[in-house]
């Protein structure tokens, strides 16, 4: 069951005499159990792009599909595709609102049409997932930390069973800490229950550890679309674009040149490490 874009497009005041795209005639296919990450400059079109996914925002030019039907088609059910396709908004904590968090959790269910008994078992079950015991259940959503929230927040969609995990910049504004909690937490998920997760990221470090494939989006086109390593190979390219890739990288090409034989294309610190540990023992 993929998500694909054919020519989406989205243009902001399509009768002016200059429209604007805030996505440009792209074209791509996600597929079932991956973990990809989306980066691209500020105002580049992530957010925009991801709102497809779930028919959030119908694309000017251009169909989406999901499961190869049209999810624009007269008599499709966006509300059973929402239940399929989660979208957890960057601050999603904005989006609590109950008395106390399993009330919370319970909501997408709830809406979902499901028994009492069934709601309540999802909502543990999501609880868990999200790396909350049970004394969290009773306490006030606006009483947690700023990675408390998150959790609550990014819980009530695993409560709905997606298949589809879509998050825009998750860790924005945690410290180190929260934020390595909370991805660590989405790879274990996407591991253990084949939950495919898509992640927009300003972090090429996350993007880096996590992603398995990197979408990337410069001035509202499709640039890159590969495996990660092979995206952070364009590094040069990417900087023109405002972006970059992990510090190991540039680190790596530095060593090189220098003479140290490590390979070019280093992401993560653990890589590093290994490859420098393996130099070391050859000298």
């Amino acid at each position: 069951m993929s998500i694909e874009l054919k020519n989406v497009s989205y243009i902001y005041n399509p009768d002016a005499k200059n429209p604007h795209f805030s996505v440009n005639n792209i074209s791509l296919t996600i597929n079932p159990g991956e973990f990809a990450a989306i980066i691209g400059h500020t105002g580049s079109g992530k957010s925009t792009l991801i709102q497809f996914f779930n028919g959030l925002l119908k694309p000017t030019l251009g169909d989406v599909f999901f499961d190869g039907q049209n999810i624009f088609e007269k008599g499709y059910s966006l509300k059973t595709l929402r239940t399929k396709v989660g979208l957890v908004f960057q601050y999603p904590e904005h989006q609590l609102f109950e008395t106390d968090v399993f009330k919370d959790i319970c909501f997408g269910p709830k809406n979902m049409g499901l028994s009492k008994e069934e709601i309540e078992a999802r909502a543990e079950k999501a609880m868990t997932l999200a790396g909350l015991d049970e004394s969290y259940k009773d306490k006030s959503p606006f009483e947690l930390s700023g990675g408390e929230k998150r959790r609550v927040a990014i819980a009530g969609i695993l409560a709905m069973e997606p298949e589809y995990l879509i998050l825009d910049e998750p860790t924005a504004g945690l410290d180190p800490q929260g934020r390595d909690e909370i991805l660590d937490h989405v790879k274990m998920l996407n591991r253990e229950t084949g939950m495919a997760v898509v992640l927009v990221s300003h972090s090429m470090e996350d993007v880096a550890r996590y992603a398995d494939r990197l979408i990337v989006l410069n001035q509202a086109k499709l640039v890159f679309d590969d495996t990660t390593r092979e995206v952070f190979k364009h590094y040069l390219e990417l900087e023109e674009m405002g972006l970059s890739a992990p510090q190991v990288t540039y680190i790596a090409h530095m060593l090189r040149e220098r003479g140290v034989p490590v390979p070019e294309d280093l992401m993560t610190v653990q890589e590093a490490k290994e490859a420098i540990l393996k130099v070391l023992k050859k000298v």
